[in-house]
């Protein structure tokens, strides 16, 4: 591994805060107020992963097992998530995400998607073109 730069250095400080506030500004597209940003996050883990285990998602979303416990009992309270026995040990349930969270969860995905197309709409093509290369980039950052 290589050690950053000093204007790498500088480059990882201003994309730290251009994620972050896009983040906040797309957290406010919501479509169900109700659900915390964590409870999404688990809901979006569930859709793009498929079912897991508590102890898996909670390994996932990078949070303690007894949190995800939590979580995972309040998703199910609201209906968009159900616990099954787990195939082959028994001791354990596998959570999968109920057809409320799908319609919920594509719902929320169009809204945002409608929020950052109109956003996009105002840069130059020369942006889009380096948001077309960073698109991939900032998603292996997310996943490491």
């Amino acid at each position: 591994m290589t050690e950053l730069s000093e204007d790498d250095r500088a480059t990882v400080n201003e994309l730290r805060g251009a994620v972050l506030r896009l983040s906040r500004r797309l957290r406010s597209q919501r479509v169900d107020e109700s659900l915390s940003p964590t409870e999404m996050s688990v809901l979006s883990t569930l859709a793009r992963c498929g079912s897991a285990t508590p102890g898996e998602l909670a390994r996932k979303e990078h949070v303690q097992p007894p949190s995800m416990t939590r979580i995972v009992a309040m998703l199910e309270a609201k209906g968009l998530v159900r616990r099954e026995p787990h195939p082959d040990d028994r001791r354990q349930v596998v959570v999968s995400r109920t057809d409320e969270a799908a319609a919920m969860l594509a719902e929320s995905r169009v809204k945002r998607n409608a929020w950052l197309a109109q956003l996009a709409e105002g840069l130059s093509e020369e942006e889009l073109a380096v948001l077309r290369l960073a698109a991939p980039v900032l998603d292996k950052l997310a996943h490491l």
